[in-house]
């Protein structure tokens, strides 16, 4: 379900329709992210680090309302929920497009994710279900990699506002500390780095319980 946008009303009118003729609207920051709780916590509850931290990216992304907005037509629509279009790896070294649906409660999410990873790995090629709504993140994870920043291939004629959300490698700190480096990009016509700090803040306060 999604709902219209009053944008005549909306205190980002004038930055939307700015932004939105660009050829390359989305900008993009890379934080360091403590994760030294949630990796715990994730062993604890015997669940795999990835789709432990891949759901409260979604916890966060649908708690920021502008992380759930989608443009169609030149309007903006606001979606109840965002769900996460992870790569998933598999054993020949390629990867395929995933649909994790997002449910708040996590042992159902780890139950669905499992089954959707699960099936990827026993498909083949990039596509392997169509994706016919765009209230997705584009989610990645680069785990060989300690990146400091992080570029994405775009097609510039396909119109895509969807938010791109990348994980690095984890580093161990002698003193135990865990952290992975967060790659957020977003499309500039429907927020600013404003609304990406207070993803990342909130990401990093459920992170830490």
């Amino acid at each position: 379900m999604k709902i219209l946008l009053d944008i005549e009303n909306w205190n980002r009118k004038t930055h939307f329709h700015f932004f939105r003729q660009f050829e390359e609207p989305f900008f993009g920051a890379t934080v360091e992210i403590d994760c030294t709780k949630a990796y715990e916590t994730a062993k604890a509850l015997d669940a795999s680090f990835f789709i432990y931290y891949l759901h409260k990216t979604l916890v966060a992304v649908n708690a920021i309302e502008s992380f759930r907005y989608r443009i169609s037509d030149d309007k903006i629509y606001v979606c109840d929920q965002i769900n996460g279009s992870a790569t998933i790896g598999r054993e020949d070294g390629s990867f395929g497009f995933s649909l994790m649906e997002y449910n708040a409660d996590f042992t159902i999410f780890k139950a669905t994710a499992s089954a959707e990873i699960e099936r990827i790995q026993n498909t083949t090629g990039l596509f392997t279900r169509t994706f016919e709504e765009d209230n997705v993140i584009h989610f990645s994870a680069i785990p060989w990699l300690n990146f400091t920043s992080l570029s994405h291939a775009r097609s510039y004629t396909f119109p895509d506002s969807c938010p791109k959300i990348s994980f690095g490698k984890m580093i161990v700190a002698q003193n135990g500390k865990r952290t992975m480096s967060m790659s957020v990009h977003v499309h500039h016509g429907l927020m600013d780095g404003l609304h990406v700090g207070q993803f990342v803040d909130y990401f990093q306060e459920i992170m830490n319980q």
